[in-house]
């Protein structure tokens, strides 16, 4: 037998979350289970919803910015005990005994077991925080730090990781380079928050200049680039080490590649649902890379957590009520939010008689 649980999930691929009553696994052995206090709404979990990417099971219960207070600990768990802080990103298994995972990238292991509408060990099918109530390996389990606020700390499991994974895998975490963030949203503003604790030097790029003061002012970048101003583009050309770009709508890269130094990195972390034209010469001519990178390791991510709370590094959001939800997605469609909605699960979450 299962434990009761109380969630939103979707029904269909009209994306409109409903109230749902489903069963989580008994606590096992080497299982966490805490109450969920909030879970943030990443942009991915808007695709998910409405089946973006053709890979969608129903109903599902979306959520992967999980954070809440363990409320029981399995026979064999020995990092965690009842009352910790703890969160959940976006995977909650994997095979163990991979490349990967023995490199501690569990998030590239081909069994990776995904926080929601995932195949888990029993065959079962995972649901996300969207819910009251999370169980978890422990070995998936992130330790929130004490100082950092609970709400505005769970967007980092998913936003927090996606940005700092790959600025320290491709070596641009080395303070006095130089950087630059794409798009100002739920990644990009946390993007140059954790840049700026790097030591980095930050150059915002948008296609407008709508949110130029937000970026220098209110969140410290160095600078602010309009990618359909030719001028701006023109004079920024060759001068960052790297980029982040955190787009998922359709967009052009080459005046993004232009802007990188000679060996510069093009770093995709926004996973637009058509593909993108790739232009090859400018990568040829100055050895510029295109990469992805998809969230981050378990130690990587408590790294990062761990960071944030060194810099108190959050992300900026609007706590919602659950009733919100659905409102709250139509919003997010047109990007109507600075910069990421959260969730008030424990307040505003109540199961239907």
């Amino acid at each position: 037998m299962g434990k009761d649980a109380f969630g939103l999930a979707a029904k269909d691929n009209s994306g409109v979350l409903s109230p749902f009553r489903f069963s989580r696994r008994e606590t096992g052995e080497k299982d966490v289970r805490f109450k969920v206090l909030f879970c943030g709404i990443c942009h991915s979990d808007l695709h998910m919803i409405k089946n973006g990417w053709g890979v969608s099971t129903y109903p599902l219960v979306p959520g992967h910015e999980i954070v809440g207070v363990v409320t029981e600990v399995g026979s064999k768990v020995t990092k965690f005990k009842t009352g910790d802080k703890v969160g959940v990103g976006c995977m909650v298994g994997s095979c163990g005994s991979c490349e990967s995972c023995t490199e501690g990238l569990e998030n590239y292991c081909p069994k990776m077991i995904q926080t929601y509408g995932f195949k888990d060990y029993d065959d079962t099918i995972t649901y996300g925080g969207y819910s009251n109530n999370m169980v978890c390996d422990e070995d998936f389990i992130i330790r929130i730090p004490d100082n950092l606020p609970l709400d505005a700390a769970a967007p980092l499991l998913c936003a927090g990781i996606t940005v700092y994974s790959p600025l320290k895998y491709h070596g641009l975490d080395e303070p006095g380079m130089h950087i630059g963030v794409v798009g100002l949203g739920g990644l990009g503003h946390v993007a140059v928050k954790f840049a700026k604790a790097m030591g980095l030097k930050v150059t915002v790029i948008s296609t407008s200049d709508r949110k130029r003061d937000e970026a220098i002012n209110r969140l410290g970048a160095d600078a602010f680039v309009v990618s359909r101003d030719q001028k701006q583009v023109k004079d920024a050309m060759r001068t960052l080490d790297g980029i982040i770009n955190t787009v998922s709508a359709t967009h052009s890269l080459l005046p993004l590649l232009g802007l990188l130094k000679p060996k510069g990195k093009l770093i995709m972390v926004g996973a637009p649902e058509k593909p993108l034209e790739l232009p090859v010469m400018p990568l040829i001519a100055e050895r510029k890379m295109v990469t992805g990178s998809l969230i981050g390791g378990i130690k990587d991510t408590q790294e990062m957590m761990d960071m944030a709370g060194k810099h108190n590094i959050t992300a900026d959001i609007e706590l919602i009520s659950a009733d919100y939800v659905n409102t709250a997605m139509e919003r997010l469609e047109k990007a109507d939010v600075r910069y990421r909605f959260v969730i008030d699960v424990a307040n505003t979450l109540k199961p239907t008689p």
